[in-house]
């Protein structure tokens, strides 16, 4: 049975953001069905643009009712008109790759034009950086890094985009004499590779949306084995959150659509250095 009606909010956000930001505040009072709807929205963004109201229903596991009254209980018209702004954040910030040079090549000049994608580019880093300053509680820090210590092993779970901040985690976890394994899914053996993982070890995943279905089931995997996650993500709707024992946000900044990895890189760097220091002590 469905949860009762719910009353719109006086002012309807006209943007992506707008409505991150409302899920966001009104995550714990939404009722059981409208919460689990508005975390497989902001998990599946592109499926919410493109989907038809039964294929997104069966997918997020709600009746295709549910969508008009989440949509309505926002202040929108219908589903239709919530659809609209993933839609938009979509065509926005992730066009195709053709369609973002496209954009970047606006610039006049060939010298012009190369001086405003390194400004263009440092900004995004910037305002990356700023915002992981604010997101990040020194508190969820001091945790994440006391769970990476006491691990015997730490598994390092990250796939496409975010591929080269677990590298560098590998690298920097070995240069400081701490035991770490990446795992890199090649033959598609991911799982095999995080198979001898105990309760001693402990998994950093990395993930932001669109997020990668092989780390957010990895995570599950470690997390029902009782094996101490941390996660880096964008979002807590993200699908990490759920089976992470501590989690830390960052939500990238991008240019042209082509999004950031400084403040990825800059906590993986804390994460690492932060890590040694601590074992350092016992």
């Amino acid at each position: 049975m469905e949860d009762g009606s719910e009353t719109a909010t006086d002012v309807t956000p006209e943007d992506y953001d707008g409505l991150r930001a409302l899920l966001l505040n009104r995550r714990e009072s939404m009722p059981k069905r409208l919460k689990q709807l508005a975390a497989f929205a902001l998990e599946h963004p592109e499926e919410m643009a493109f989907g038809t109201v039964a294929g997104i229903a069966e997918h997020a596991g709600v009746q295709p009712s549910t969508l008009v009254r989440f949509a309505k209980s926002i202040g929108y018209d219908g589903f239709s008109h919530l659809q609209q702004i993933f839609r938009a954040r979509l065509r926005e910030r992730f066009p195709d790759y053709g369609e973002r040079l496209r954009v970047l090549r606006n610039t006049d000049g060939r010298h012009g034009h190369s001086t405003a994608l390194l400004d263009g580019f440092a900004d995004a880093a910037a305002v990356s950086l700023d915002r992981m300053r604010g997101s990040v509680r020194p508190e969820e820090l001091s945790r994440a890094i006391e769970t990476l210590a006491k691990a015997d092993t730490i598994y390092l779970l990250g796939a496409r985009r975010v591929f080269p901040v677990s590298a560098y985690c590998a690298y920097a976890f070995g240069k400081l004499g701490v035991r770490a394994m990446l795992i890199d899914h090649i033959a598609q053996l991911g799982p095999e590779q995080l198979s001898t993982a105990t309760e001693r070890d402990a998994v950093l995943a990395i993930s932001f949306t669109p997020y990668s279905p092989v780390t957010a089931d990895l995570a599950a995997i470690a997390a029902r084995r009782n094996i101490p996650v941390v996660a880096i993500t964008d979002s807590a709707f993200s699908p990490l959150v759920t089976n992470a024992d501590v989690w830390l946000e960052v939500a990238e900044a991008d240019f042209g659509a082509f999004r950031s990895l400084s403040a990825s890189f800059a906590l993986a760097m804390a994460l690492a250095v932060g890590t040694a220091e601590k074992r350092s002590e016992t």
